[in-house]
């Protein structure tokens, strides 16, 4: 099956968050499925000693909601494809400053454009394959030559809605003109939203996009793509405007359209799914989530355990594995050297990584700050964000330069080595979708310190509920008390230490969380329900 994503956001060539992450691992790993010769996963692990071993994920790597197994295919449905036809498409804006390679081709292509006096607009569409995917940027200056992605100092761009519908109308254009099946459009988040909308509307009459099934992912549902009437109208022309708002509406919400419209609609947790079907976390959509039934669930996000590895981390001052973790002691050394603070003290460090934001609980770290440091903890922090979280924070370090450091920055090299060099880190999220950071540090033998929320409660089972394979230490409230009560029960046992907390250290490490030992087959039986749907709607029709 031919699978076509369209996205924001891609590592390395535009990020801001987790999306981008996802994006890239996620093309990578779904077009490899089942292609080892050996008849194992492709892709794995190197440079451990001994190798991660698959761990179940708590309480499942995968759900969907409703009856019925979301898995099962229609009886028609004998002829389903197999597997993913590499390599997968990858469409993007072409933003400012991205580096394309030389082997890069550029072409043409008239996309239909409804702020354009003509009607169209000409961009170019540069591609080339990377990675295992191919990359196919949409080159129009006006819309995505700027100072950032989504907006700017002033705020989100007026034109959002002009600017990702000519992403996605281009994506299509492209596709039209390629002249081949596509079986599934996988979109993400609310920027490509309108590819769906544009299916059902625009498009309905070319069958070579009206037959492709369109799967949703969710990165974060606190980001929904509003767009007022103007945004609205810059995105679709008037009678397709005419066919999606009603005359009272004032405005569309994208990420709405899309889960209304999409065959299959995913989170990138099991956890956080489950969570967003309730009101207090559905941020308004909870109903039509619910009302998707068995066409809604949660695939937990993977990890790229090349790119996060310590034993093979360039990064590092030493390398070492699972099995030999000497290294990690000289990388806690160099880190707190690096920071100005005292090697030789054996106080416990705290690692805190991410946008300072209050979903993350970086102020609950702040106000948890006086009680750790008076118990003899160090604290690193490194992100940017909120302005009154990181002069809270600021303050903090002024006052104790010797427990306190704060890095207001976005360093990979860094986060690299806290990761390595802290004894723990600490994830307070308020909510969470699915999270990286719990997951490199399990990686990276630091256990973490999580709020039971989302992938967080998914990736972290707490050591003193169950003692045999536990890998960290989970609060059951946001709030700055539990947090303190968690940390103050993962220093105790740090400074015990001994083979207790070797064995916490050990188990984390031994987990795989590799998109090839699980999600990457989850979204491809997941593509194949969704094909399956999209029969089933169109004979309906």
């Amino acid at each position: 099956m031919r699978v076509v994503c369209i996205a924001a956001e891609c590592e390395p060539w535009a990020k801001t968050g987790g999306l981008g992450d996802v994006v890239d691992a996620l093309a990578r790993a779904v077009g490899a499925t089942g292609k080892a010769a050996d008849g194992t996963a492709a892709g794995g692990v190197s440079g451990a000693a001994p190798a991660p071993s698959r761990k179940p994920r708590v309480p499942q790597s995968q759900v969907w909601m409703g009856t019925g197994a979301v898995m099962a295919v229609g009886k028609s449905d004998a002829d389903l494809p197999g597997h993913v036809n590499p390599p997968v498409d990858v469409f993007l804006p072409k933003y400012r400053g991205m580096a394309i390679p030389d082997r890069a081709t550029s072409r043409t292509l008239a996309v239909p454009d409804p702020l354009a006096e003509s009607g169209t607009t000409e961009v170019n569409l540069v591609e080339f394959e990377d990675r295992g995917y191919r990359v196919r940027l949409i080159d129009h200056p006006p819309a995505f030559d700027r100072d950032g992605y989504y907006g700017d100092a002033r705020g989100d761009y007026d034109d959002n809605g002009w600017r990702f519908g000519l992403l996605c109308r281009a994506a299509i254009e492209a596709l039209l003109a390629d002249e081949r099946p596509v079986a599934v459009l996988h979109l993400h988040d609310w920027q490509a939203m309108p590819a769906v909308v544009l299916r059902d509307i625009a498009y309905a009459a070319y069958p070579l996009i009206s037959r492709a099934a369109v799967m949703v992912t969710i990165h974060n549902l606190a980001y929904q793509g509003w767009l007022g009437g103007n945004s609205a109208a810059g995105m679709l022309f008037p009678d397709e405007l005419k066919q999606t708002m009603t005359a009272k509406a004032d405005g569309m919400l994208l990420l709405r359209e899309g889960i209304e419209r999409a065959e299959l609609v995913n989170t990138v947790s099991p956890g956080y799914a489950q969570e967003i079907l309730r009101p207090a976390a559905g941020m308004g959509l909870d109903k039509e989530l619910t009302a998707l039934g068995h066409r809604f669930g949660g695939i937990l996000n993977g990890l790229d355990m090349t790119v996060w590895n310590p034993a093979t981390d360039a990064a590092l001052p030493e390398r070492y594995s699972r099995g030999s973790v000497a290294g990690k002691a000289a990388c806690r050394r160099a880190l707190l050297a690096e920071l100005d603070f005292d090697p030789d003290d054996a106080g416990p460090v705290l690692g805190m990584i991410g946008r300072l934001d209050p979903q993350k609980g970086f102020d609950l770290l702040a106000g948890a700050a006086p009680d750790l440091i008076a118990d003899g903890a160090r604290l690193v922090v490194l992100g940017t964000g909120d302005p009154k979280l990181v002069g809270d924070l600021r303050a903090l370090a002024l006052k104790h330069p010797k427990a306190v450091a704060v890095v207001e920055a976005f360093d990979r090299d860094l986060a690299r080595r806290i990761y390595a060099g802290a004894d723990m880190f600490v994830m307070p999220s308020r909510f969470e979708p699915c999270g990286q950071g719990q997951m490199i540090a399990l990686r990276y033998g630091t256990p973490p310190i999580v709020h039971r929320t989302g992938g967080l409660a998914d990736t972290v089972v707490d050591v003193d509920e169950r003692p045999l394979d536990g890998t960290g230490f989970v609060h059951n409230a946001a709030t700055t008390k539990a947090l303190l009560e968690a940390c103050r029960r993962a220093m105790t046992r740090f400074r015990a230490g001994g083979n207790d907390w070797a064995a916490l250290q050990d188990r984390g490490m031994s987990i795989d969380w590799s998109w090839e030992a699980g999600p990457a087959e989850q979204y491809a039986a997941s593509y194949r329900r969704a094909i399956s749907l999209r029969r089933e709607h169109r004979q309906e029709l």
